[in-house]
């Protein structure tokens, strides 16, 4: 949609030559980042926003580092889908964050309907996970190397891995991720574990399980795909961070959109600008919170519509390149304008990602 100059607010108009990864690089942070699509990169206009690195520091490929597109068939790999993303970055000098190793979503069917033995299914693991990080050696900042492994509860997902290998099948991937590229920061990553909860708890449990192994786990991803007027408040967020990085971690917001409730209004879209002020204003006060990446930042190319009927808008650029007022709240966070503030105790509500 075209945002009218009755929805924007006079104040942010000075902020509007502001850019997004310069400020977070001036206030220390590694990156403000973004991710994105191989076909969505024909489009020119966003071609040119999306490698303007001082909007953009960082890129993420939303899909094509997955185990479908990498490893297609069994000790059959393919590269070239994730080349796409990882050259750009390369070109352009963005750092890369790489996604993912090991997820339950967009998995080789192959995967699902072999037949394994714990020692087949370990060695089978092992070889998808070096495979794949060492063709990347040297590239990717960070890897995901397990995507989405818990439960809303806490309790592990039951899927392939778990099923097979139970807890261990972390063990495995990290402990082959590390030997594959010793330079690479190797993540955990998920939605419902930006606050205090059960999931939270869960998350540091598998930080603490790897750390007692001896095995390498060096980050935290934050998804934080949130709703409107239902995002935790950032003091829940601050705390929870600060919870992660007191065990020796750092922490990152990985995949940040907020979607709204259509149509766009002047009043939905101010909520939307406090919201990500309020997710970016908790990673610029923790110091062990090196970046943050949205989840794409034109709204076409979101995810959101597809997954929630009556959602969208949830980044921070319109149909036609004009800016959401959530662009100037971003802004403003970067430039340490957010404060901590004790405000209402909610939890957001989300359902399971379908392709993240």
């Amino acid at each position: 949609m075209h945002l009218s100059s009755t929805l924007v607010a006079a104040a942010v108009l000075p902020l509007a030559s502001a850019q997004l990864n310069e400020l977070a690089q001036k206030a220390g942070k590694l990156y403000f980042g973004t991710a994105t699509d191989n076909d969505e990169l024909n489009n020119t206009e966003y071609y040119s926003i999306v490698t303007d690195t001082r909007e953009f520091g960082q890129l993420t490929p939303a899909n094509g580092m997955k185990w479908q597109f990498v490893e297609p068939e069994y000790n059959v790999f393919n590269f070239s889908d994730g080349a796409v993303v990882a050259d750009l970055a390369a070109k352009d000098r963005q750092y890369l964050r790489c996604h993912n190793l090991v997820w339950e979503s967009e998995l080789a069917p192959w995967v699902t309907e072999m037949t394994w033995d714990k020692a087949n299914f370990t060695a089978m693991l092992r070889q998808h996970v070096i495979g794949e990080v060492s063709h990347w050696k040297g590239r990717c900042y960070a890897w995901d190397v397990v995507n989405e492994g818990l439960n809303d509860n806490g309790t592990y997902r039951s899927d392939i891995f778990y099923d097979t290998l139970g807890e261990d099948y972390f063990k495995v991937v990290y402990q082959a991720a590390s030997e594959a590229d010793p330079g690479a920061k190797l993540y955990y990553n998920d939605y419902n574990i930006e606050y205090p909860g059960p999931k939270a708890d869960a998350a540091r449990g598998i930080v603490k399980m790897l750390q007692d192994a001896g095995i390498k786990i060096d980050g935290i991803g934050l998804e934080s795909h949130f709703i409107v007027g239902e995002t935790p408040t950032i003091d829940q967020q601050i705390s929870n961070m600060e919870a992660f990085t007191a065990m020796g971690v750092e922490v990152a917001v990985t995949e940040l959109d907020i979607r709204l409730e259509l149509p766009a209004t002047a009043e939905n879209l101010a909520q939307q600008s406090d919201d990500y002020r309020t997710t970016v204003g908790a990673c610029m006060q923790v110091k062990g919170c090196v970046g943050m990446t949205v989840w794409d930042f034109y709204d076409p190319f979101s995810w959101v519509p597809s997954t929630f009927p009556g959602y969208g808008d949830a980044d921070l650029y319109f149909a036609n390149f004009t800016k959401h007022p959530a662009y100037y709240g971003v802004v403003d966070a970067l430039t340490n304008n957010t404060s901590k503030c004790k405000s209402g105790q909610h939890k957001p509500k989300r359902s399971k990602p379908l392709d993240v």
